[in-house]
């Protein structure tokens, strides 16, 4: 007997702003929402998929009335594929991350990053191969 990771849920004020924001970072789309509900995932889960392998959990925001208070105990992790870890938080804070201070060391590989709301993550380093992020020689 054994269960599936098959959702991450996260408190918000504004499912639907913070979904935006999270299908932009990483490429998700909808894949259901209701009143005080947004689900966003790379895929869109079935039974029979769930039953068969393990796939990559959906995103799920979820309204709550109380803010958010002190730091995350759980937080997501991404590496940029396509650039270098510089361009991707470039492009997160367009997008409305800001970056946070969490007292960690400042000779540290990654990143610390906060949503629109708050909720820390951290941008690794790049996965992007190194050719890509210098562009490609003619």
């Amino acid at each position: 007997m054994t269960s599936r990771f098959t959702e991450l849920v996260v408190d918000c004020h504004d499912p639907e702003r913070l979904a935006a924001f999270w299908c932009a970072v990483l490429d998700f789309k909808v894949i259901d929402r209701s009143e005080d509900k947004v689900e966003i995932g790379s895929w869109e889960p079935t039974v029979e998929e769930v039953r068969a392998r393990q796939m990559p959990p959906t995103l799920m925001f979820i309204r709550v009335p109380e803010g958010k208070t002190v730091k995350n105990r759980l937080h997501l992790d991404v590496s940029p594929i396509d650039g270098s870890t510089d361009d991707e938080v470039a492009r997160l804070l367009a997008l409305g991350a800001t970056k946070a201070d969490l007292g960690q060391d400042p000779g540290r590989s990654w990143v610390v990053m906060a949503d629109p709301e708050g909720n820390e993550f951290d941008v690794l380093r790049t996965l992007a191969p190194t050719n890509y992020i210098t562009g490609p020689k003619g």
